[in-house]
């Protein structure tokens, strides 16, 4: 490449300064030599060529300037065209369309393109692959298995919210387990009790699950958290999904965040009341019937 005249300009000035013969601009047919040649045993201090360089020009853009009349091209609206929103100093949201319904409002994202970001992904491990593990030696049944030793054996991979028991092939189970996961399916605890096993369901976060089963990841410990939505509030509750929260419902409790507690009368109590109704005039008896009647048929027109 062969430099222009300006930079060779720069250059003989810079070495006019060190006292270094310059060479002369070359022509275009001949080979390019070097730029400057040095006289033998001749000491350059190049300190000064460092203080003398300068940046390319056209590395940098200058600001645009407008509102500095018509032949500048950004005079009077300074680029941004008459009046409008645009115009004006207003800020325009992103995806703005002028102020109509936007369209993924009026045409959401539906069929493979809707992502539920609220969704929950499940890895699935089958009742047959628990059973072949264990006869590969993969898995030891004489001692509980969590997740940490199915992300170890690699029954299951890339757990993200939990891992669901599924009874897909349930006959092939043999061996009595103790096994302790996310949710699982009322045939594969049917399948596990069965045969004399035991299954426990348990909530994690993400980050329960990484610590759970990758512990060295936390040096310093992991608080495991507690569910806070009622929906897994009440899975976990609830006797029939063999949940951990189950000893927490108390006796007249019901797994759901809504039960009702009904009163259990006591001996004095209903010998009480049985004497109270000996004493009622038959007009009283048929007023309370009534009572009774017309309680019943609001209950039964009653809307939920």
């Amino acid at each position: 490449m062969i430099p222009s005249a300006t930079a060779l300009r720069a250059l003989r000035q810079t070495l006019r300064q060190l006292s270094i013969a310059p060479v002369t601009r070359p022509s275009s047919s001949s080979v390019t030599p070097s730029i400057f040649a040095l006289p033998l045993g001749q000491q350059v201090r190049h300190a000064s060529l460092l203080g003398n360089l300068r940046d390319v020009r056209s590395s940098f853009t200058h600001k645009k300037r407008v509102g500095r009349g018509p032949s500048s091209g950004k005079g009077k609206t300074s680029g941004r065209g008459h009046k409008g929103q645009g115009q004006r100093g207003g800020h325009r949201p992103k995806n703005f369309e002028g102020g109509q319904t936007p369209q993924w409002i009026t045409n959401p994202p539906r069929g493979k393109n809707f992502k539920n970001p609220l969704m929950k992904h499940y890895s699935e491990l089958n009742l047959c692959t628990v059973q072949r593990w264990i006869e590969q030696g993969r898995l030891d049944p004489t001692q509980p298995i969590t997740l940490k030793e199915l992300y170890e054996s690699r029954a299951v991979h890339g757990i993200k919210d939990g891992v669901k028991l599924l009874a897909r092939e349930a006959d092939e189970l043999k061996v009595p387990i103790t096994i302790i996961v996310n949710k699982a399916s009322r045939q594969a605890i049917e399948k596990v009790e069965a045969i004399g096993g035991k299954i426990e369901t348990r909530f994690y976060t993400r980050e329960g699950i990484r610590f759970v089963t990758r512990p060295h990841l936390f040096p310093d410990g992991h608080r495991l958290a507690r569910p806070t939505s009622r929906f897994d509030i009440e899975y976990y509750r609830d006797p029939a999904h063999r949940g951990y929260l189950v000893p927490t419902v108390l006796s007249g409790e019901s797994p759901s965040l809504y039960w009702y507690k009904k009163h259990v009368k006591s001996v004095e109590e209903r010998e009480k009341e049985k004497e109270e109704r000996q004493k009622r005039t038959p007009e009283e008896v048929e007023a309370a019937r009534r009572k009774k009647e017309i309680r019943k048929a609001q209950a039964l027109n009653r809307v939920f």
